[in-house]
């Protein structure tokens, strides 16, 4: 019988940027840990690591979901608390990357560990094998690599790397905690020098930092080039290097060199690539390291981003733009893209077109050594750098054939980073992604030899290595087993969410479907998943059908929104006909929707991912329950477009307050417990995490937080199951108190105050007022019982009445035309 891996509590070595956030993220997802460093050499011992805890309060992006879990990670240092690992399940050494530094460390700590306990180092590129070397043989079957990316908080990736001594089972319960409990997504790497995405990322962002010099091409038009219209991260190349820190970039580069070329560990035919660029060795002597000093390949300053000018090392104005004609080839197909790049004579595509074969050609050559398969190559550039296809996935929506023969045209030709020859394998294959799997040259080459031994000598020609490929699955962890729709590379055949099930409904802008028979899922296919009339009636649809034939209702998407809002422009043409006469009938049935899934027979169940925003977090609020994503971003943002939440949020709110006041004497005074609500509506205040979400009182202690993405939509479901078994009952329908006039001349009286002050503007005061009446119950008597349905009347009021105020339509109007909210 397998004894389950239980994970009590994590220690992480080490309190410097990595080990400090990975130990932020363990204490996000309510894992108990013990962050170690060296003792000070002056004042508290601890010193190091509670300077390192308090500066993760101060650190953007947020590190912690909320600043007071920083409390949470015990301290502790290597002279007085090793006798604390004897507690840890998990051990995580983050220290620098000092290959001596580490072998040192893992001396002192071997004494101390638990016999249990699995050591994981956090390295980014150090031999893992070798660093097993200096634990005792009895630790070695429990130690591995676990590369987290910077910021692990937020960083999908993570890579796992077995040492030969490293046990199987120890490296499958891993996976499955870093997957579940963590949140991550992993891929198993090899040990060689920086693992697999570093590997190919950095030889990426060098090879484009030659082709911009080969072209001519400035460091912001390169951004430009690289960014979202590649399909890769916003931050683009040179922004990205500066956001990383260009020591740390320095580093893995350094590793490559050291490493990586003829007579190293690895035979490297694009040695000549790790050679440090001429303008990265300059900033890193001027202490010039990126976003940490203030200053890279870019320099703020005051307001303005300037962008350094490497001919003249002087920082000049930012700002350049991708050529009109290489943003339109960008929009093409992948084989026209290609195309229409490699023929042109526009230094930009001819940019562009090179960067993409040099990526191509370099995964090519390296993915036998660097990867079990080429799904594996594809996932860590995903995950890790944030581009939305790998290089092997692009190849082969392009043409397989047909690019494998341009780009050994360009090898041929000397216009190729180095003289290597595609790999043979590369000839035999039409793709490496199917419904099979993706191919493997490791399990190839062990195919091939079995085809030898039982044939006899046998020439690895198409022929032979035809009948030897190997593809593999992804892998078969049970833990995987658990998300409906695990994330798959393009070319695998894997089930599309919007395909799949049996179809019970559906109009333009959502569809109502079955996973199971069992439960019922509504999934808003509108743009952002934005809450039109449309997306109203399949809602309503769906519970209809759940309550006929069904146990339960789940709310989900398979992308990062929830749902942004309610959709203002397809209200549009009401608006300019009838006026804001013609918007109370819509906002009405809206309200109804709300209220029609608080109080369905069936429970209905949101799975929060990403942005539930102004109607779309009503609409979470109006759930039985709710089932978040860790990254969770929920808030009333109306005011914004000089609105007033009108789907049912400012009723949700006053109830709530009432509930809770409740809950703690029947007496108590309802404003106390309005305020936050009310602060949070007017200032528009959004969770900067499914923790923050559920402090500002949008998420309840019921409701459920998953780590991982792709579990979202099963726990939705499980959670669905049990509300139903467990004999699910809507809530009464009972009036409630509300705060009344006097709390709202209170909440006025602070708000005068601060229009009078500067801080906030006339139209600021009157939306907020609108909020206060109608969460304090309009002109009524404090303690006076109201219903949800007079609350959303008053909400409807204030809504309407707003659509006709100019301040609001400038707000309106702006919003619309650029996107960003219009302050007057």
């Amino acid at each position: 019988m397998n004894t389950k891996f239980q994970v009590r509590k994590v220690a992480v070595l080490g309190a410097g940027v990595m080990g400090a956030q990975i130990a932020a993220h363990l204490v996000n997802v309510n894992v108990p840990v013990v962050l170690f460093d060296l003792p000070a050499r002056e004042g508290a011992k601890n010193g190091i690591v509670t300077r390192a805890i308090d500066n993760l309060k101060k650190i953007k992006p947020a590190p912690l979901g909320l600043p007071e879990l920083a409390s949470r990670i015990v301290a502790a240092n290597y002279e007085e608390h090793l006798a604390l690992l004897t507690e840890c399940d998990l051990v995580i050494e983050a220290i620098a990357e000092r290959m001596d530094w580490k072998l040192d460390l893992y001396n002192r700590i071997a004494p101390a560990l638990a016999p249990h306990a699995v050591v994981a180092s956090n390295t980014s590129g150090l031999s893992i094998t070798t660093l097993s070397e200096a634990l005792p043989e009895a630790v070695r079957s429990r130690f591995c690599g676990i590369h987290f990316f910077n910021p692990p908080r937020y960083m999908q990736l993570v890579e796992l790397i077995a040492t030969p001594s490293t046990d199987a089972g120890v490296m499958d319960n891993l996976e499955t905690f870093v997957t579940s409990a963590l949140g991550k997504s992993v891929v198993r790497a090899k040990d060689t020098p920086n693992f697999i995405a570093n590997r190919v990322g950095i030889a990426g962002m060098l090879a484009t930092m030659k082709e911009a010099q080969n072209f001519g091409l400035s460091f912001d038009v390169v951004d430009d080039l690289t960014g979202k219209k590649l399909g890769r991260a916003s931050s683009g190349t040179f922004r990205t290097a500066d956001v990383v820190g260009l020591d740390t970039m320095a580093h893995v580069i350094r590793t490559m060199q050291d490493n990586l070329g003829a007579g190293k560990a690895a035979d490297d035919p694009f040695e000549a690539l790790y050679e440090t660029p001429a303008v990265l060795a300059g900033l890193l002597a001027q202490g010039a390291l990126g976003q940490k000093t203030g200053a890279g390949f870019y320099k703020k300053v005051g307001k303005d981003i300037q962008r350094l000018d490497a001919a003249t090392g002087a920082y000049v104005s930012a700002g350049g733009k991708a050529d009109p004609i290489v943003e339109r080839m960008l929009k093409k197909p992948p084989a026209e893209r290609l195309k229409l790049l490699r023929e042109s004579s526009n230094p930009q595509a001819q940019f562009l077109w090179a960067i993409l074969r040099d990526g191509f050609h370099y995964a090519a050559v390296h993915l036998a050594s660097i990867a079990d398969t080429a799904r594996d190559v594809d996932f860590a550039m995903r995950w890790g750098f944030g581009v939305k296809q790998g290089p092997f996935e692009l190849w082969q929506q392009a043409g397989w054939k047909q690019v494998a023969q341009w780009v050994q045209e360009d090898i041929d030709a000397g216009k190729a980073l180095c003289n290597a020859p595609l790999p043979e394998w590369v000839w035999a294959v039409e793709g490496v992604h199917g419904p099979e799997g993706s191919f493997s040259p490791a399990q190839s080459k062990i195919r091939l030899h079995k085809i030898e031994q039982s044939l006899g000598p046998v020439k690895f020609s198409l022929d032979a290595n035809l009948s030897s490929l190997e593809h593999l699955p992804l892998s078969p962890l049970a833990v995987h087993e658990r998300q409906p729709f695990r994330e798959n590379v393009v070319g695998s055949g894997a089930a599309d969410p919007l395909q799949s099930g049996t179809e019970l409904y559906r109009n333009d802008e959502i569809r109502v479907w079955t996973p199971d028979g069992d439960i019922v899922v509504a999934t808003i296919t509108a743009k952002l998943h934005l809450i039109s009339p449309a997306v109203t009636e399949g809602l309503l649809k769906a519970v209809e059908i759940a309550e006929g034939a069904y146990r339960g209702v789940v709310i989900w998407s398979p992308d990062d929104v929830f749902s942004a809002g309610a959709n203002l422009e397809s209200l549009m043409p009401v608006f300019m006909k009838l006026g804001s006469k013609g918007i109370a009938p819509e906002e009405k049935k809206l309200q109804d929707a709300m209220l029609r899934i608080r109080y369905a027979q069936v429970p209905v169940v949101a799975a929060v991912r990403g942005l539930a925003l102004g109607g779309g977090c009503e609409l979470a609020v109006h759930c039985a329950r709710r089932v978040a994503g860790m990254e969770a971003y929920m808030g009333l943002v109306e005011v914004g477009v000089g609105l007033v939440p009108g789907g049912g949020g400012l009723a949700y709110i006053a109830r709530r307050a009432a509930e809770m006041a409740a809950a703690g004497n029947a007496n108590a005074d309802i404003l106390k417990f309005l305020s936050d609500g009310f602060t949070n509506a007017a200032m528009a205040k959004v969770g900067i995490s499914a923790l923050d979400s559920r402090k500002l009182g949008y998420l309840l202690d019921s409701d459920v937080i998953v780590p991982h993405k792709d579990e979202l939509l099963y726990v939705a479901l499980v959670q669905a199951k049990a509300l139903a078994e467990s004999g699910w009952r809507p809530p009464a329908r009972v009036p409630f108190p509300v705060a009344g006039r006097n709390a709202k001349a209170t909440i006025q009286g602070q708000l005068a105050n601060m229009r009078d002050g500067g801080f906030i503007s006339a139209h600021d005061f009157h939306l907020a007022s609108c909020i206060a009446d109608v969460v304090c119950g309009g002109d009524v008597d404090a303690g006076s019982l109201v219903t949800e349905e007079y609350l959303m009347a008053l909400e409807r009021q204030h809504f309407c009445a707003l659509l006709d105020h100019p301040k609001t339509q400038e707000r309106i109007m702006g919003m619309l035309s650029t996107g960003k909210p219009v302050r007057n």
